[in-house]
């Protein structure tokens, strides 16, 4: 059996390495040449070809008896129609990973899904956290520094898989035990046709769902608890209300009212962290994988990712924050809403978004510094609203925003696009503005936060 495997990034090595230790023929394709493909091939002793034609590909994928193609690789890429003509199927990492866990001698391990537009690397992170301390091995997989498929030979009890669109677009069987789909706005337009495209990939997550699963649904986003109605699963929700089966209510954080922690004894507690502490809660919870015991001891410790309205640092009152990791309005207006004095630094590549929604959920922005290559676009929402200026580099922004923050407010880098016009990803980018920070302050490593 052979397999076309096309982008050779995280995902891609791993999951060629996965078909050839499985008796699988990886056939390696990149539409761009890099030292460590050639790598890759000789290692496994497989066929490599760099940016082929389209009559390439096409011979290419006739040759194999599925194609699987990188996260990356977007709906509109030529291998898709010549996956799609061959008749040849489609597969993403979790769809593979999850079938060959079903024929695993000692029985599959469970899964738990994590989805939506903003917070799933947090809330897989933290669900995971909660299992463990809960007193079983857990391992968060997917979208995350681990694929799926590379864990599968691991010492692990439960998985929580990180699903993105990418991943859940790709998929027909695969099926989490519990599977939350937290928020929904637009986002990854450079990748999929459409918003419903995008949409309908995020509802795959409960596609497979049986009677005795478990749908988790934020009650703010009526169109999602109706999805999750839709399905065989049964649904929970988690919100801020006060009618949620997961909620905080006067500063508390409850499960079906049982109670959790005092939203003052976790390290972070914005409203988001409250909300993504919630949905952990109830995948983990509701699915059995974890305890009430586990699932408080978690919360009171858990520290957020890296680059997620993280602090760098403060000198004269001004509060500096890293939102790199913010790569979509939707993404910058929940940063926006956990101060209220901003000067907000915000741009990059924009992924085919509407980058409006920055300037109408930005009340707080006091001035705002456009960078890269949108930073024009940005600027030009906030005409009129507050000043502005434009960088063209880090160090530059750094400097201008210094000048508009006063005692009381807070500089925040949440950029609203992709890294890529300046940066390789999203954490060098965050990286690079703490290191500008800090020397703008005369601090060291020590005196700042924890990057």
């Amino acid at each position: 059996m052979r397999a076309l495997v096309f982008g050779l990034g995280i995902a891609g090595n791993a999951v060629a390495r996965a078909l050839s230790s499985r008796g699988v023929e990886p056939l390696l394709v990149d539409d761009k040449p890099n030292p460590s493909h050639d790598a890759l091939a000789t290692e496994l002793g497989v066929g490599l070809s760099i940016a082929p034609d389209l009559g390439t590909l096409s011979r290419l994928v006739k040759d194999v008896d599925f194609v699987m193609p990188a996260p990356g690789i977007p709906e509109a890429h030529p291998l898709f129609a010549v996956a799609h003509d061959a008749g040849r199927e489609m597969l993403s990492e979790i769809e593979l990973a999850y079938r060959w866990e079903q024929q695993r001698a000692g029985g599959p391990r469970p899964m738990l899904g994590v989805t939506g537009t903003d917070g799933k690397t947090t809330t897989t992170l933290l669900a995971t956290a909660m299992i463990q301390e809960s007193g079983h091995r857990a391992a968060a997989v997917g979208n995350t520094e681990t694929p799926l498929i590379a864990a599968l030979d691991d010492d692990v009890e439960v998985f929580v898989v990180e699903c993105s669109s990418f991943r859940l677009a790709l998929t027909r069987d695969f099926r989490v035990e519990a599977g939350v789909w937290l928020n929904l706005a637009p986002d990854h337009l450079d990748w999929h046709r459409d918003l419903p495209s995008y949409r309908s990939a995020k509802a795959r997550i409960w596609s497979s769902a049986r009677p005795g699963d478990v749908a988790v649904a934020p009650s703010a986003d009526p169109s999602i608890v109706a999805a999750a109605r839709a399905t065989r699963a049964r649904t929970v929700t988690f919100g801020l209300g006060a009618d949620e089966h997961y909620t905080c209510v006067d500063g508390r954080l409850s499960a079906k009212g049982s109670d959790l922690i005092a939203a003052t004894s976790m390290p972070r507690a914005l409203p988001h962290d409250v909300t993504n502490s919630l949905a952990a809660a109830a995948i983990v919870l509701e699915s059995g994988a974890g305890s009430l015991a586990g699932v408080s001891a978690a919360l009171a410790t858990f520290r957020p990712s890296h680059h997620r309205i993280e602090f760098v640092a403060e000198a004269g009152g001004v509060a500096w924050y890293d939102d790199s990791k913010a790569t979509s309005p939707h993404a910058v207006a929940t940063a926006l809403r956990a101060f209220s004095s901003i000067v907000l630094i915000a741009g990059g590549r924009n992924k085919g978004l509407d980058l409006s929604g920055i300037a109408s959920a930005g009340t707080s922005v006091k001035a705002v510094i456009g960078i890269g290559e949108s930073g024009s676009e940005v600027v030009g929402h906030f005409d009129g609203r507050c000043p502005s200026a434009l960088a063209s580099s880090m160090d530059e922004a750094v400097v201008r925003a210094a000048s508009f923050a006063t005692a009381g407010d807070v500089v925040l880098l949440s950029p609203g696009c992709t890294s890529f016009d300046w940066y390789r990803n999203y954490e060098e980018r965050g990286c690079d503005f703490a290191r500008a920070v800090r020397e703008r302050l005369g601090l060291t490593d020590r005196d700042g936060g924890d990057q």
